[in-house]
């Protein structure tokens, strides 16, 4: 059998040394093969040992019958005992283990009577040609080290890296006249077009989204490819998508071992030692095409004599951390992903549907375990106490922001109409309790409409929309921060590790940069020390209801910081709280089922809570998933852009009205009035003036003529090229600047270029810096 090299027993050199020319026991040769893997030949034993001369040829027999035996094997005139691993050879990273490391197997493993071949811990270097990755071939040299965790037997450290995998390509496929074969042009434009072999084509069609791998790489010419897998017109949602999957290293795919272990989990059927909420009239309050349904409310008056116009408020959420064990398939996945990613018409789940749209789901009429607090509140909204407790519920019913709404303002359908009394207006009366307590707060409110794509039946756009913010979305809102409050503030009181929710105040920079801007508008920012969230809705409710509103508020967004998950707490500036954790979704956030799991452990609510020794891991896990959902934003955001880009691609000519929404050195950004569409204009095609960059005023300013086109300044604009890939759009002015009579300041001693744009910067315009049509 193999032993681990790290925590075998040392023999000492004294145990197993004999007198010159004296030979050794089988058992003194096998102790220094063991001390000596892959380093102990035929010569570094005789030289150990002392035997010289005709003693050799003794040697040679003991070997020979010790191999015959199966004690000992040849290696590159090395011997080792089976199953034991030479000191640098080759391996296959083939997974990583539950902190993500990498693991690799050897690639010339020939004892199967010793098992499958060993894991190995893969320590890598500190330059790029030691830093490998999945799938990867590396030369690499067993270590030192006892910490190779629980997957693996062996340490060892990255040589050289081999052989990289050729990843999956994303391109459009493009079909030649003749005999000639289709060719790949690829999305990333710093890959090379390449040939598609005709053998396969998966039912693809010329302009189809598809991903390749290559074959065979031509020494001239272009390379060989293989069509993997078709994603259909790049006219579609699911192509598009498709593309941010694949630039954001987004992971979409589970692996089996994750699905099966999905499929095998267990429906909870009898209640055990959860409290039975089942009578307790629950509601999921959802969007209308929501596919899992993880939070429930409920409230009712306070009948506490002490509380008098008090309420109770119910939040559960469902128990994800009963089906989804520290350790398992499931958790190493859902910590890779972090979050959730949403697209226009499709989800890339965190979890696999089995979990998320099934198990965790809290279906109408349907029993499903659940952790839930319940909260008591004052009736200026203060919060008194609150308890957590694991149970298994059953929702009343299953409701659409909008039919709550209607509902509530006395437009009832079949299903709401005996909701009303009973649910919905104590619900509502609740709300109304909670908001005096949230306006006492003041969190910070920003009034910046978000863009909603919706899309026909083939995945194209129909048209894009700002949704109505209704009270049922504010309602579901704010139960949700309470909830998230309390898991906080319980887990704090019980010293329990957690990841906050945290969000840190401006920085000095920021804030004197949204100074600079709001004296333009003759609006002044307090001193920057102890600003409190207040400070910014004064201006906000200044400007409510003016042209400058939209311009005013995105810039005190832009002053602000980045939310983020760690274990060490700041508070929430935003929110204006001072300990805040995301607790409501599990099913699509990680950061909540760590908080899942640190209450059940400190609460005593059953075995599957936080595990020891995590605590130490937390800024790590942290800083992972923050990025995972920086990555999704991102990967969001762009296909919104891409989608918008195709679907204005056939308006080229046509002119819209619009608003400045951003300006730089090499011009301007306009989002476009109707669709929320953004796109750049060079300022080499404004004008014949030359335009400069007035930072603390956020605009360009003409040099001769004092023109002047400033954020959020209404314009009209041409659409000039849209450039779907990209995601990108380029307008033209039609509207002249305003005439301010200003100039933009310059550096002292330094005059500024007098110059014309060319003919070709008019035509074509700037297109080097920013995210426009390349």
């Amino acid at each position: 059998m193999s032993v681990n090299r790290t925590t075998r027993r040392k023999h000492s050199n004294r145990a197993h040394a004999k007198i010159p020319g004296e030979l050794p026991s089988k058992e003194d040769i096998l102790a220094f093969v063991a001390d000596n893997p892959g380093k102990a030949g035929k010569r570094e034993i005789a030289r150990h040992f002392g035997i010289v001369g005709g003693a050799r040829i003794h040697l040679k027999k003991m070997l020979k019958d010790l191999a015959e035996e199966g004690l000992v094997e040849k290696r590159s005139k090395r011997m080792i005992r089976p199953g034991d691993l030479p000191p640098v050879f080759v391996v296959n990273l083939i997974a990583r283990d539950e902190d993500g490391e990498l693991l690799g197997e050897p690639v010339d493993w020939h004892d199967e009577e010793n098992g499958a071949p060993p894991r190995i811990l893969i320590l890598t270097g500190k330059t790029k040609a030691t830093q490998p990755g999945m799938g990867d071939r590396a030369l690499i040299r067993l270590t030192e080290t006892s910490e190779t965790g629980p997957e693996a037997k062996y340490a060892a450290r990255v040589i050289k890296i081999l052989e990289k995998k050729q990843g999956a390509l994303l391109g459009i496929l493009r079909k030649r006249d003749g005999n000639r074969p289709p060719y790949l042009e690829p999305i990333d434009r710093k890959q090379r077009e390449l040939d598609v072999d005709p053998q396969d084509m998966k039912e693809a069609e010329d302009g189809d989204l598809v991903s390749v791998q290559v074959t065979r790489s031509g020494r001239y010419g272009h390379p060989r490819a293989q069509i993997v897998e078709r994603f259909g017109s790049i006219m579609s949602e699911k192509a598009v998508s498709e593309i941010a999957l694949h630039q954001h290293g987004i992971p979409h795919v589970f692996p089996a071992a994750v699905e099966a272990e999905a499929e095998s989990a267990k429906r909870i059927e009898s209640l055990g030692k959860r409290e039975d909420w089942r009578d307790i009239p629950l509601l999921t309050i959802d969007p209308p095409d929501a596919k899992d349904h993880d939070d429930a409310v409920y409230a009712e008056p306070d009948d506490d004599p002490q509380n008098e116009g008090g309420f109770i408020a119910y939040v559960a959420i469902a128990d994800v951390a009963h089906y989804v064990q520290p350790g398992s398939a499931l958790d190493r996945e859902a910590l890779l992903r972090g979050n959730s990613v949403y697209f226009p018409d499709r989800v890339i789940p965190m979890l696999p549907e089995r979990i998320s749209n099934d198990l965790c789901s809290l279906r109408e009429k349907e029993d499903r375990p659940a952790l839930a607090v319940r909260m008591v509140f004052a009736a200026n909204g203060r919060k008194l106490s609150h308890t957590f407790h694991r149970v298994m519920m059953r929702s009343g019913a299953k409701l659409s922001y909008i039919q709550a709404q209607k509902a509530i303002e006395g437009i009832t359908d079949d299903k709401t109409e005996t909701l009303v009394e009973g649910v919905l207006k104590p619900l509502w009366a609740a709300y109304e309790c909670l908001k005096k307590g949230r306006d006492a707060r003041e969190p910070l409110e920003l009034d910046l409409p978000e863009r909603k794509i919706k899309l026909k039946a083939d995945g194209t756009v129909d048209h894009v929309y700002v949704p109505e913010r209704l009270d049922a979305h504010k309602l579901i809102e704010e139960f949700m921060i309470q909830a998230n409050v309390c898991a906080a503030e319980t887990l704090e009181q019980k010293k329990t590790a957690l990841l906050y929710r945290i969000h840190d105040a401006s920085t000095p920079e920021k804030l004197q940069s949204l100074k600079d801007f709001l004296s333009t508008l003759n609006i002044k920012l307090p001193s920057t020390g102890g600003l409190r969230p207040s400070v910014f809705n004064a201006i906000l409710k200044k400007v409510a209801d003016t042209p400058e509103a939209n311009l005013v508020n995105e810039v005190v967004l832009r002053s602000q910081a980045q939310a983020e998950y760690n274990p060490h707490n700041i508070g929430h500036f935003g929110l204006n709280l001072r300990r805040y954790a995301h607790f409501t979704s599990p099913i699509r956030r990680y950061a909540d089922l760590i908080v899942h799991r640190g209450l059940i452990k400190a609460l005593g609510l059953g075995k599957d809570g936080l595990p020891d020794g995590v605590e130490a891991k937390l800024e790590a896990i942290g800083a992972d998933i923050s990025m995972a959902e920086r990555r999704a934003m991102l990967a969001e955001r762009d296909t919104i852009d891409r989608l918008i880009a195709l679907w204005m691609a056939d308006q080229v000519g046509a002119s819209f009205k619009g608003r400045i929404a951003g300006v730089v050195k090499s011009g301007m950004f306009i989002r476009l009035d109707d669709s929320g569409a953004d796109g750049f204009i060079p300022a080499s095609t404004i004008g014949l003036d030359y335009y400069r960059y007035d930072e603390g005023s956020h605009a360009l300013v003409g040099d001769k003529t004092g023109e002047t086109y400033q954020l959020g300044d209404r314009v009209d604009v041409r659409l000039v090229e849209a450039a779907p890939f990209a995601g990108a759009l380029r307008f033209e002015l039609v509207s002249p600047g305003r005439k301010t009579g200003k100039t933009p300041s310059r550096p002292s001693g330094r005059k500024g270029p007098e110059r014309k744009p060319t003919r070709r910067a008019k035509r074509e315009g700037n297109t080097s810096r920013g995210k426009r049509p390349r």
